[in-house]
């Protein structure tokens, strides 16, 4: 029998085996803690506001790099700018294991092409890690509004009838809203935040109407019919909300909104260094709390490693920008 993997024979694999001296196992999270350097302090720097469930996200990580890697892991709150104040200061620093970035679609395809001088260079301004997960997202509703043909209906009485929250120009927020508006021949006031914590407070408080919104952001405040969902932003219904349609059945055929995250470094970084990274983090999403937590938001892990990650992030790079020039947003 061959081993088919190596087209060798099974059997003088043995043998060698055999005669060899065995080599002492180590785990792979053994071997990722013998790369990282000893005793470092390392800043995770996440680029919105705390209290959201990117910020859960990155303190779940944080204390799951601490435990496999040793040393500290901090978590750092540097919103502003379409996450391009943070995306900055990442690149700009050292390639040490000290500074991080919990990086996002926003910072990588959709920025480049908002901001003339964003003030990095998406692909080769950043060592890329790994792909952390992809996310849901759903069209929720101030609770006045019984349904999204409802809204749909009073957006063309005029322009200003409706107004929209995201968590600032050219997000995962941003964009989808003017897809959708600009599919259905409306206009909407748009209403940029810092953070969805403090878009979503004033979507309940009715000063604007729409956003979309992160599931797991929204979960609770759909579950106690703060918010209405309207629609899911992707090709199928979701099982955590099967009663809410998508937005493919509710009259847009094909449309689809998500965004990733991912894990960065500054450009540089020791390719075993960055290996250990992207091992401990796959070890730390595989693990029990980190599960609990995606099930609960409607996280999905992606595949791990710099090659997915590179990929993605360039596929969407040319997606994005296209989509930005039909909705007709110039460059800052």
């Amino acid at each position: 029998m061959r081993d088919l993997a190596r087209g060798v024979p099974r059997r003088g694999l043995l043998a060698g085996a055999a005669l060899a001296p065995l080599a002492p196992f180590r785990p792979r999270a053994a071997r990722a803690a013998e790369a990282w350097p000893r005793g470092l302090t390392t800043s995770l720097v996440v680029p919105y506001t705390p209290g959201g469930p990117t910020d859960v996200m990155a303190r779940l990580l944080a204390t799951g790099l601490a435990e496999r890697l040793g040393g500290s892991f901090v978590v750092e709150n540097r919103p502003g700018a379409s996450t391009t104040l943070a995306a900055r200061q990442v690149t700009r620093g050292r390639p040490d294991g000290s500074l991080l970035f919990l990086g996002t679609i926003a910072t990588f395809a959709n920025a480049p092409h908002m901001f003339r001088q964003p003030g990095y260079d998406p692909v080769a301004g950043f060592t890329h890690v790994t792909l952390l997960v992809d996310s849901l997202y759903v069209l929720v509703a101030n609770p006045k509004w019984g349904s999204l043909a409802e809204v749909l209906e009073a957006s063309r009485r005029g322009p200003g009838a409706v107004s929209y929250a995201s968590q600032g120009i050219g997000t995962t927020g941003h964009l989808p809203m003017v897809d959708l508006a600009a599919r259905a021949g409306v206009e909407w006031v748009h209403a940029p935040y810092t953070g969805s914590p403090q878009a979503l407070t004033d979507l309940i408080a009715g000063r604007t109407d729409l956003m979309f919104a992160l599931l797991g952001a929204a979960k609770a405040s759909i579950d106690e019919g703060r918010v209405r969902p309207l629609g899911i932003a992707l090709p199928e219904r979701s099982p955590t909300l099967p009663g809410v349609p998508t937005l493919a059945e509710g009259g847009f055929p094909g449309f689809a909104a998500g965004g990733w995250f991912s894990l960065q470094a500054p450009p540089g970084m020791p390719e075993a260094q960055g290996e250990a990274l992207s091992a401990a983090t796959a070890a730390t999403i595989a693990g029990p709390a980190m599960r609990d937590f995606l099930n609960r938001n409607g996280l999905i892990p992606m595949e791990p490693g710099p090659g997915p990650l590179r990929a993605r992030l360039e596929a969407d790079l040319a997606s994005q920008g296209e989509l930005i020039r039909r909705a007709g947003i110039r460059p800052e």
